[in-house]
């Protein structure tokens, strides 16, 4: 049998929390779930994802970073719609400068999962469609700004972009002289492996910018060997690939589960690049972990393994003009 194309894959994610809970084995009343929370945020986990959770187990790490549990009704007021401000960063319809040599361009909207911790689930992407002619002034502010070497290309996730659209914002960067890199941050090649094809090798062979992918892998075990095979398909381009986790309460808050991960990522030629304190956004108290407690799970790290599979912890301000490295002493 033929395996779906990524379009079919992504068409046909679960969206009903109950049905996630079938899917792994657990009863569909066993876990409350938030409505409002999915009204804001709809639940999306591709099969290929879902297939790597651990049956009948409430607590598992893949789980818990897309279920909508009742959790997310919490109220906290330092937990905002907004954590880091973007608005103020906006310099045109879905794009953002915020850092002096680099510029972020929010692609879309869509992504292949909805991660319950994201950062933008409450961001406006309807207030941020382009049309053509935005695109041009979009394309026009980096051109006339020469100080801007790296376009980072984020969403949503720029993957869930057909070939050939990406073929086109990338054809079009390219025409920028003084952009020297192109930054794809995506999840699609973890949640939906199938999405890098071919075709889009194509693309990324044809670009004559450097290309970096940051991959968003938060747990050893979203790697699987299909994982591993679209990882490669980078490396076989000479494709620069980072990693950035979130640091998560009960997914991967143990300095066990961090070093499993920083192997498995090297494992793959994959560098361990940040590892973010939580971004203080509505309904995502949950997931916090203290600083304190971040800062003890590196010191172990430091004391247990080489330097190089040691992410930067790092928190983003909102009045930064970097990520914020956290102090370990």
């Amino acid at each position: 049998m033929q395996p779906q194309s990524w379009q079919n894959q992504l068409a046909s994610a679960i969206k009903n929390p109950r049905e996630l809970l079938n899917h792994v084995g657990l009863d569909a009343n066993s876990l409350g779930y938030t409505q409002t929370g999915i009204k804001q945020f709809p639940v999306r986990v591709p099969l290929a994802f879902a297939s790597r959770m651990q049956q009948k187990n409430p607590d598992d790490p893949l789980l818990r970073q897309v279920f909508p549990y009742l959790d997310e009704d919490r109220v906290d007021p330092a937990y905002t719609f907004d954590p880091l401000e973007e608005k103020q960063s906006l310099v045109g319809p879905g794009l953002l400068h915020k850092y002096h040599d680099r510029v972020l361009m929010i692609s879309t909207s869509a992504c292949a999962i909805h991660c319950r911790y994201c950062f933008r689930r409450h961001f406006p992407y309807e207030e941020n469609r382009q049309s053509k002619l935005e695109w041009q002034q979009r394309y026009d502010y980096i051109k006339s700004n020469s100080d801007i070497n790296e376009v980072i290309l984020s969403g949503g996730d720029p993957l869930s972009l057909a070939d050939h659209k990406l073929t086109d914002y990338l054809h079009t960067i390219c025409q920028i002289k003084h952009v020297k890199r192109i930054r794809i941050h995506t999840r699609f090649p973890i949640v939906i492996p199938d999405r890098i094809t071919q075709s889009l090798f194509k693309t990324l062979k044809r670009t004559n910018k450097e290309i970096i992918f940051v991959l968003h892998i938060n747990h050893a075990n979203e790697i699987d060997e299909n994982v591993s095979n679209s990882i490669a398909l980078m490396n076989k381009l000479g494709i620069m690939v980072l990693n950035q986790s979130v640091l998560l309460k009960g997914v991967n808050d143990t300095t066990d589960c961090l070093i499993a991960l920083s192997e498995k990522l090297i494992e793959n030629r994959v560098t361990p690049y940040y590892l973010h304190m939580l971004d203080p956004v509505a309904g995502t108290t949950h997931f916090n972990v203290s600083e304190d407690e971040a800062i003890n799970l590196i010191k172990t790290m430091q004391n247990k393994v080489s330097g190089y599979l040691i992410p930067k912890l790092v928190r983003e301000n909102s009045d930064e003009k970097s990520k914020t490295a956290i102090n370990l002493d």
